[in-house]
């Protein structure tokens, strides 16, 4: 059996692993209990740590991926590389879903990529059950806590799933995770804490330069990229929390014959794809984006990220600065902070985070008049909940998580929505919703405290994720002492 450097070497081309890769990937191949929780940088090279593995263990490796077109992209890769790999997902043909099954139960495929929202499917949890799993990595696995950034209920079965298909050796891995959802992470998997090793390696991307400047009206916004489109020159990716922003922001950029793509999660599904394609093959060199994009983006040369408008919370903005300067070279991340901004924030928050009587009369409105709702739209719902006020979207976020929990099929888009689930208790607790409402509100509240800090930016994101003791940086404005573009 070849060993992990001469896998590495045959399929991926390269003669050396990335500092701790191989301690995680020795530790999965030669201990009996080798459960592991990987704490690495984005583009950090996460995905060899399981990859190389399950090349070399005996029997098929499961991964548990969020996105379809993340493990599209994933899959796509690895076929290139001759590495027998498959998803299923709703995109996949029902005969293409049951081949696919069949071969990783057969080991015709080393690797299988689904979403957790798979194991709904009686057929293929029954399925499942008879494959020799001998490895499970978890892919964006603070999507297991509700303490998150990005919770979804179905990844918090994933203990319930593990013990469906054997208990097998577990691998998880995030960029993103406080000590909190680290726990949390280990307590779902039913996982005890001394089974598992955390593999920490903070924040270790000393080729970005991390800056942040106080805007106060949307004429320095345009100046200050301005300036790192003037002084950075390649790829990058400038972020908005707000469409219509972006959208303005995209006319200015036209008007000064500055070419550039726009990505939000409105455009159609195929545009989309599109334009991401573009970016990757070096198309386009500038994106405007809402954190809709860049999940799965491996791009090397992105030489900037400005996020235009603050995001929500520490967490999002390390996934998507990690983006820049994968190819080690010198790379800018820039926030620039209007208070606006943080309003603006604070109202997502607000929406995101309906209370337990919101979700309750949505549900019965669901319930009770579903032709109703499936012919006229979440307007029929707004106007029914909160009369036609269309800066209020907390029917999106109660719909979504209806959708998320299983309590509902369909969507009111297709005119097929439907109630098949009881609420469950977590959207009927008042007292857990308003402890949610709280931790979102105290991530908010990082970031201002990113901005505001007198101390080494990267130090400062370190602690945030409890990686205590790290030396300033030498390359951000407070180490520096002073801003590269302005």
């Amino acid at each position: 059996m070849k060993t992990p450097l001469q896998i590495l070497n045959k399929y991926f081309g390269f003669e050396t692993f990335r500092p701790g890769q191989e301690e995680i990937i020795d530790r999965l191949l030669t201990d009996d209990n080798g459960h592991s929780l990987v704490l690495m940088p984005t583009g950090g090279g996460k995905s060899l740590c399981y990859q190389i593995p399950a090349l070399c263990l005996e029997g098929g490796t499961l991964v548990i991926s969020p996105l379809i077109a993340l493990m599209q992209d994933q899959v796509d890769a690895l076929r290139k590389r001759n590495i027998p790999a498959g998803f299923i997902n709703s995109s996949v043909s029902k005969s293409d879903k049951e081949k696919r099954l069949e071969d990783f139960i057969s080991g015709k495929l080393k690797l299988l990529y689904v979403t957790p929202e798979r194991f709904r499917r009686k057929d293929f949890a029954d399925r499942i059950k008879s494959a020799g799993i001998s490895l499970l990595a978890i892919d964006e696995a603070h999507c297991i806590s509700e303490w998150g950034h990005d919770f979804r209920p179905d990844y918090s079965r994933l203990g319930e799933f593990r013990s469906m298909t054997g208990n097998p050796l577990t691998i998880a891995l995030t960029a993103t995770a406080t000590a909190e959802v680290q726990e949390d992470i280990i307590l779902r998997l039913n996982l005890r804490k001394s089974d598992v090793r955390i593999f920490h390696h903070g924040i270790e991307r000393p080729n970005l330069r991390l800056e942040a400047h106080d805007i106060y009206e949307d004429k320095d916004k345009y100046k200050s990229t301005l300036e790192v489109l003037n002084n950075y020159h390649g790829s990058g990716i400038i972020y908005f929390s707000l469409i219509q922003t972006l959208e303005k922001f995209s006319e200015t950029l036209s008007a000064k014959g500055i070419q550039h793509g726009v990505y939000h999660g409105k455009l159609p599904a195929d545009r989309r794809r599109q334009i991401q394609r573009d970016f990757l093959n070096g198309g386009m060199k500038l994106m405007l984006a809402t954190n809709a994009f860049g999940m799965g983006i491996d791009k090397p040369d992105i030489r900037f990220v400005i996020h235009a408008e603050m995001p929500s919370s520490i967490e999002s903005y390390y996934q998507e600065i990690g983006r820049a300067g994968r190819d080690g070279k010198p790379s800018l991340c820039l926030l620039l902070y209007n208070q606006d901004d943080l309003y603006t924030q604070m109202e997502f928050i607000k929406w995101a985070n309906p209370d337990s009587d919101y979700y309750s009369r949505v549900y019965d409105m669901l319930r009770m008049n579903p032709v109703a709702v499936n012919s006229m739209g979440t307007d029929y719902l707004r106007e029914e909940l909160h009369y036609k006020n269309k800066r209020d979207f907390r029917v999106e976020t109660a719909l979504s998580m209806l959708d998320r929990y299983g309590v509902t099929q369909g969507s009111v888009e297709e005119h097929s929505l439907t109630v098949t689930d009881e609420l469950p208790d977590e959207l009927t607790d008042e007292e857990y919703l308003k402890e949610k409402l709280m931790n979102d509100n105290k991530k908010l509240l990082s970031v201002v405290q990113y901005f505001r800090t007198d101390e080494c930016r990267r130090v400062n994101i370190s602690d945030y994720f409890g990686f205590m003791d790290e030396k300033p940086c030498g390359n951000c404005d407070i180490c520096g002492n002073q801003s590269r573009i302005c």
